[in-house]
């Protein structure tokens, strides 16, 4: 064995430039090529399609978002719309509320006064009625005591 140090450089050592280095290169761009080809360009493809998804579904929920705001906006315009609708409603129902109570007391005033104006007419026409018949009894009563006075004489 010493031999092989004396004539030259013996097999197998730490550069040995025969086929085997060459056949590992081959084999380490063939074996890159595989993976690539395998595993990872269809992971590459999920995660791409991943990004994308996220991407075009992060796109929509802002687009919905926004559609979420603007119709929030709208409807907080339209309540506060029907909320002053609603005031006024209520404020021409109480204007109209008082308008009909102070027309009905005016009606049921006047009705009470022409009721009182004709029981006064009634009354004066029976007080009326009634000093006349006292006259009128009056008289007759009168003419029979000097009736019978003078009868009495």
């Amino acid at each position: 064995m010493t031999s092989m140090f004396l004539f030259g450089a013996t097999e197998g050592g730490l550069f040995d430039f025969d086929a085997t280095l060459p056949l590992m290169a081959v084999q380490v761009v063939l074996l890159t090529f595989i993976l690539n080809a395998l595993f990872f360009k269809p992971v590459g493809k999920v995660v791409e399609e991943r990004e994308g998804f996220i991407s075009t579904t992060r796109a929509d929920a802002k687009k919905k978002l926004a559609e979420v705001e603007r119709l929030e906006s709208s409807l907080r315009d339209q309540l506060k719309e029907a909320r002053q609708a609603a005031q006024h409603v209520i404020s021409e129902a109480e204007q109209d509320s008082d308008k009909l109570y102070r027309e009905a007391l005016a009606l049921a005033t006047t009705e009470a006064n022409a009721s009182r104006e004709a029981a006064r007419r009634e009354i004066d026409s029976q007080k009326e009625s009634a000093l006349n018949q006292i006259k009128s009894d009056a008289s007759t009563l009168g003419d029979l005591i000097v009736e019978r006075l003078l009868a009495a004489q």
